[in-house]
Formats: structure tokens, C-alpha cells, sequence
């Protein structure tokens, strides 16, 4: 009760005041939400955006703690100094040290996301005197886990601050953005930072240091930390078998190797009505029809080996759900709610477009294999096109009807 009547008091005090909003934010966070409806005209449910955006981080918490174990195994995997895990539960895996190298990497990226992101929503709602709303919980979230392990903090705050400031604010905040501001993070990242977000070696802690230790003359073995997309795009064989994918065992982003957490977190989404259903699987849908479309191509005998999109198009159709950011994306940033489609027809419309034009990308892009990033920023920006085609379409149907009853 003490902490509770001391921010109470801190909000009557500073009321009316610039930094009301300050004060009001930790009060809602810590307790209840600022505003509550009354009258008899409105639904009472016991939902509001901050319990909405706190399921979706409960949703990704077990890729963030798978992504801290990987990070360690992954360090000491290409170092020579452990085996390969054989399985989801090898101990191999789930090791201490492992853990000690995530939580050494992964925690100040976390850090610096919420901790920048969180400074710009307060100095907004200071400024335009408005409540700050959760809407970066989950952004803040999303961010280390979609960006290389050795990413320097410094160039993810710049880039926190970017996609805080021109992918929301700019637009009036949580619930007027047109595009996802997690996926606006990592795209500044990708063109301003290129070698740092296609680069082979830094989706592994260490490998970069350890590489110029070679190219200084140093008597160390050259390693490789290259992403089974990485791999793929260059025509490289993929030492990782499909469960290797399966469970995340592999290179990658550090919340996005797991297709099997981001699997559970995709049903808990649905289960508590967060998620879009109709958005995943017709992503999945999109994306294995562009899969099988390749394969058919490539059956067909028009692509040979020699050509640099072989690879890609030659891996299984079923293949492309596993390797990459295609399953985090389609579960945790394809379903927002604000930049996504929000007539039912337009979700199926939304969802396959995007799984389609990932496989797309992914194939015909060597340069930059992972195409979900694009797919969704895309049609995030056709999203209300495709809403306003949908509604048009019903309307035009209801008065054809409405003629036929009145002829």
C-alpha cells in the first residue's frame, strides 16, 4: 500500500501539470488503467491494451529464453568447443554456460529497446500532453529478437529511435501507424547497417572479433556463422537437418530460429483471441504455394544448377516455414492489429499475399534472402486498400440485393 498511495500521491500532485503523463503511465502500468468506462451503453470486459500487449510478450518469452540458451550454443559450437545438440532436450543445449553468453548479449539489447523506446513515448505524450500508451511493450520486445546477437547497442538505439519516431509518432501514435514499428526498426537497420544485418558472421556471438584476430595474423580457425538462408542463397549445401529447424537449433536472429516455440506462442495468440488466425494460416497457405510453384519449376527442367536462384527454389516447399524470420513474422507481426487488415475477407486476402511474396523475395533476392520483412511492411501498406476493396464489394452486393427485393 505504501508504493501504491505514494504514486497516487505523485499523480495528484503533479496533475495538470507537463508531466502528468509521466506520472500517469507508471500508475496504469503498476495498477489500473487511468480510465475506466461507465454507463450502461458500454461493455464491460476486464481487457484493455496493457493486459493485450502483456499476453503477446507472454507469448514470446519462451523465444526469448530459447533465443539466450542458443546464443551460447551456437558461440561454443563454432569455437569447436562443444558437440551438436542431438534433439530438442539435449543437455547439450539447455547448458548453464550457454545461458550465461544469452543473458550476456540479450539482456542489454533488451535493455536499450525499452529503455529508448520508452524515453521517446514519455517525451511525446510530455510535449503533446497525451497519456502514454502501451503500444511499445510489445515493440520493445519484438526488437532484440529480430536483430543479430552482436548487434552494437548504439546502432540499435539509433534505430529504436528512428522506428519510434517515423514509424508511429509521426502518425499520432499506438492505433494510427500504418506501418509495424518493429519492422520499421529492423529495416533502418538493414539499409543504413547493411553488413551488419546480411553479413554471414554476425548472427554468432564472437565470430566477427574472432575473424579480424585472423585477418590480424593471428594462428585461430576461420568460423562461420552464416543462417541456413545465408547458406542457401550462395548455393552452400545446409549441414541442419529439417527437426535441427524445427526446433532452432541454427544460426539466426535471436528469437526467430524456434519454429516449434513460435508455434505454441502462435495457438496461445489464438486461444486468447489476440491473434489473427485467418492472417497465419493464410500466410502459410501463400507461402507454400509460392514453394510448390518453385519446386515445379525447377521439376520442370527451365532452372538448372548453374543459376543462383537453384538453391532456393530447389529446397522443399515446406522447408521455407522453418528457416528464416517467415514463422515469427507471420505469428507476431503479420497479426497486428493496427497495421494489419481488419475485415475477415481481407485478413485471408492480407495473410497470403504476404506468405507469397516472402517465398518471392527470399528466392529472387540472394542479397538479402529474408523477404518477410518487406512482404509485411508491404502490405501493411495495402492493408486499408484491400479493407476498402472488401467493404465496397459487400456494400455493391447488399444493394443488388436490396434492388431484387424491391423490383
Amino acid at each position: 500500500m505504501g508504493l501504491k498511495s505514494s504514486l497516487h500521491n505523485l499523480k495528484e500532485k503533479y496533475k495538470g501539470t507537463k508531466m502528468a503523463p509521466a506520472f500517469n503511465a507508471i500508475h496504469t502500468f503498476l495498477y489500473l488503467p487511468n480510465e475506466t468506462t461507465h454507463g450502461g451503453t458500454h461493455i464491460k470486459v476486464a481487457d484493455d491494451l496493457k493486459r493485450t500487449m502483456n499476453i503477446v510478450i507472454m507469448a514470446m518469452v519462451p523465444c526469448l529464453i530459447f533465443g539466450m540458451f542458443n546464443a551460447g550454443y551456437q558461440h561454443f559450437l563454432v569455437l569447436g568447443e562443444i558437440g551438436r545438440a542431438e534433439g530438442f532436450l539435449d543437455v547439450t543445449f539447455w547448458n548453464w554456460n550457454n545461458l550465461v553468453i544469452g543473458l550476456q548479449k540479450v539482456l542489454p539489447l533488451v535493455v536499450v529497446s525499452y529503455g529508448v523506446g520508452l524515453a521517446i513515448e514519455f517525451l511525446f505524450a510530455v510535449i503533446k500532453k497525451h497519456e502514454v500508451e502501451e503500444g511499445y511493450l510489445v515493440t520493445g520486445m519484438l526488437v532484440p529478437l529480430i536483430v543479430p546477437i552482436d548487434t552494437p547497442l548504439w546502432m540499435l538505439a539509433v534505430a529504436v529511435a528512428f522506428g519510434v519516431v517515423i514509424g508511429k509518432e509521426v502518425f499520432g501514435g499506438t492505433g494510427m501507424n500504418i506501418l509495424n514499428p518493429a519492422l520499421t526498426i529492423r529495416a533502418f537497420l538493414f539499409f543504413a547497417y547493411p553488413t551488419w544485418m546480411s553479413g554471414d558472421k554476425v548472427w554468432v556471438h564472437g565470430a566477427v572479433a574472432r575473424d579480424k584476430a585472423i585477418a590480424a595474423g593471428e594462428n585461430l580457425d576461420a568460423i562461420s556463422g552464416e543462417t541456413v538462408l545465408g547458406a542457401l542463397a550462395q548455393g552452400k549445401e545446409v549441414a541442419y537437418s529439417a527437426w535441427d529447424m524445427f526446433y532452432g537449433i541454427i544460426p539466426g536472429s535471436v528469437g526467430e530460429t524456434s519454429a516449434l516455440l513460435i508455434l505454441l506462442g502462435g495457438l496461445f495468440l489464438i486461444f486468447t483471441k489476440i491473434g489473427s488466425w485467418r492472417i497465419m494460416l493464410s500466410s502459410v497457405l501463400g507461402a507454400l504455394a509460392m514453394g510448390l510453384i518453385f519446386n515445379a519449376v525447377v521439376s520442370s527442367g527451365w532452372i538448372t544448377e548453374s543459376s543462383k536462384f537453384y538453391a532456393l527454389m530447389n529446397t522443399e516447399f515446406w522447408h521455407h516455414l522453418l528457416i528464416g524470420g517467415f514463422a515469427f513474422g507471420t505469428v507476431f507481426m503479420a497479426t497486428d492489429p493496427v497495421t494489419a487488415s481488419q475485415t475477415n475477407k481481407g485478413k485471408w486476402i492480407y495473410g497470403f499475399l504476404i506468405g507469397f511474396i516472402s517465398i518471392l523475395i527470399r528466392v529472387f533476392n540472394p542479397a538479402y534472402p529474408e523477404g518477410v520483412m518487406l512482404a509485411i511492411l508491404l502490405m501493411n501498406v495495402f492493408a486499408p486498400t484491400i479493407d476498402h476493396y472488401v467493404v465496397q464489394g459487400n456494400v455493391k452486393r447488399r444493394m443488388k440485393r436490396l434492388k431484387v427485393k424491391t423490383a
